[in-house]
């Protein structure tokens, strides 16, 4: 850095100016910060799975009923499933559940 004067008055300038260059520079972290923040806030859900299962309480967690992979009705407790899984779950006499009608959209028939 280069000399600094020895006069009173303008080492007060400089230590006011540097303040307030310290101010802007703090000011725009915190707003890049927040930005950065924000940003990872909206990264996007993944996508739900096509099918899921949801399962009981107990011992071994019985299935219950299959469901499409963005139904409303499909529980707490559930795995997702693939088509071919979902298909055979229905054929073996788990319920489909009543509002996504995943029977239905699979082509299974009772």
């Amino acid at each position: 850095m280069s000399e600094l004067p020895p006069d009173l008055l303008r080492l007060r300038t400089i230590v006011t100016y540097l303040r307030y260059e310290l101010g802007r520079a703090e000011r725009a972290l915190t707003v890049a910060e927040e930005r950065q923040a924000a940003a990872t806030l909206r990264r996007p859900l993944p996508d739900p799975p096509a099918w899921v299962i949801e399962l009981g309480i107990g011992e071994g967690r019985p299935p219950v009923s299959v469901h499409a992979g963005d139904c409303w009705d499909r529980g707490k407790r559930w795995r997702p499933l693939s088509a071919e899984e979902a298909r055979r779950a229905l054929s073996e006499g788990v319920k489909a559940c009543i509002h996504c009608r995943p029977d239905t959209a699979l082509g299974v028939i009772d």
